[in-house]
């Protein structure tokens, strides 16, 4: 282990037998954390080539169980989201793809600092389980199409060990270490293709347009190396996406949405996220394509009662899909205002999200218990014309502790301005193995 710290801290490459050792000897506890830590940190400051970062994601990917989807008929294509706020595309994309013959079988995470789970807003109706066995899983996707679960047994414990050292060692902002993080669990969950949306912008942890498309290169090239075909699409996380946040909040708008009338953006970006998901599952020949199919299922009512269907599947109600009042809201709900006339301009979408987490609706530490009403309501958006005393937003909380918290985080997190802003699109780029699309 000593010489291949001193390897990599020379800067040179390390070789698939060295990098597999590592991984290897660390989830065994035969490399003490101290090594371990070394070499995390020459990785930080050397980088690693292609070669490398493909190496690594896979000696993770074999550190524990690897899931078998063969005996599922059709191309299963899994989408994964680096995390933003108010991204609840995946609750939105997963029953449109089901409904239009694309097999989605996708292991989600909880909330990660101010960014919201999947498994945290679907927990929020009630009866639905996310902790459902591989048989029960294999069962749901059989027969309803898709299925939403959290991670099932020894799954990529190599990436457990190696982001806690991370986390507390300074060597998170790597993207080799994120890339082989996020493949290694994509690649373990056992879909034929993948689906990445990248996130850039205030609210996402890239917040630079071009280190995103330089992360979502680098996952794709991983996918690609592995022998799946991998897309990244980077979106914007300059503005929360939606009106809501938190997480029976969204559940309520993916709701809204897929009966056709939810936020614009949301929409758009669901829609091209399925287009993507449509023709990596050769369902639609091209994007534009794919595009008509998703805009048809929500128009048509399919992707709405796909949803219900795998609700009921994993064991909620879906009365509260049909009704989303039956959600109820939290005792408090607090009118933010405009101070002036003009323009809701710049927001930070990360103190957005703080915000949340500071009303009940995520986890200042991992054992945090979560309030599912608890959040807030955008009543405007960035480029949004404002009236002095007019209600820009509504925080829900249960605690008036909790407002008296997050009000002035909330409140320092917007901008507003005396002229319009320019308008910012909500996709930036696609990437593939042929390269990259920048548009606008």
């Amino acid at each position: 282990m000593y010489d291949i710290i001193e390897h990599k801290r020379d800067g040179r490459a390390l070789s698939p037998e060295e990098i597999s050792y590592f991984v290897q000897g660390y989830v065994a506890g035969e490399i003490p954390d101290y090594q371990a830590s070394a070499l995390l940190m020459a990785i930080f400051l050397c980088g690693m080539d292609a070669r490398e970062t493909a190496a690594l994601t896979l000696a993770m990917e074999h550190s524990g169980d690897v899931v078998d989807l063969s005996g599922l008929e059709g191309i299963k294509v899994d989408k994964h989201s680096t995390g933003g706020v108010g991204d609840k595309t995946s609750l939105a994309v997963v029953p449109i793809v089901a409904a239009l013959g694309v097999p989605v079988a996708k292991m989600s995470g909880r909330g990660l600092g101010h960014t919201g789970g999947t498994l945290d807003k679907l927990e929020s109706i009630p009866g639905l389980t996310t902790g459902i066995d591989r048989e029960r899983f294999f069962h749901i996707v059989r027969e309803h199409g898709a299925a939403i679960i959290g991670q099932t047994g020894n799954l990529v414990p190599a990436d457990k060990l190696i982001y806690a050292l991370r986390d507390v060692t300074a060597t998170v902002d790597s993207i080799p270490l994120i890339a082989s993080s996020i493949m290694s669990k994509k690649l373990a969950a056992g879909s034929d293709r993948i689906l990445l949306d990248v996130k850039t912008g205030s609210g996402a942890f890239m917040k630079d347009l071009d280190a995103a498309i330089d992360l979502a290169r680098a996952m794709v090239s991983i996918g690609e190396e592995a022998g799946r075909e991998t897309v990244a699409l980077i979106t914007n996380m300059n503005r929360p996406l939606g009106h809501a946040i938190g997480n029976a909040l969204e559940v309520i708008e993916v709701v809204e949405t897929l009966r056709g009338h939810g936020p614009e953006d949301l929409a758009h970006e669901c829609c091209a996220l399925a287009a993507e998901m449509l023709v990596l599952g050769e369902r639609a020949s091209t994007i534009d394509e794919g595009r008509t199919l998703a805009e048809q299922a929500i128009a048509n009512g399919s992707a709405f009662r796909k949803l219900c269907e795998i609700i009921a599947a994993q064991g909620g109600d879906v009365g509260y899909l049909e009704d989303t009042s039956r959600f109820g809201r939290d005792a408090i709900a607090h009118e933010v205002e405009a101070p002036c006339d003009g323009y809701l301009g710049a927001i930070d979408t990360t103190a957005v999200g703080t915000a949340s987490v500071e009303l009940g609706a995520g986890r200042e530490k991992k054992d945090d218990s979560i309030d599912h009403l608890a959040g807030i309501t955008l009543l405007k958006n960035r480029g949004d014309a404002v009236r002095a005393g007019e209600a820009v937003a509504v925080l829900h909380t249960a605690d008036t502790e909790r407002l008296s918290r997050a009000l002035p985080t909330f409140q320092a997190a917007l901008t507003f301005q005396e002229n319009e802003p320019e308008p910012e699109p909500l996709l930036f780029a696609r990437v593939t193995a042929r390269g990259v699309e920048r548009f606008g």
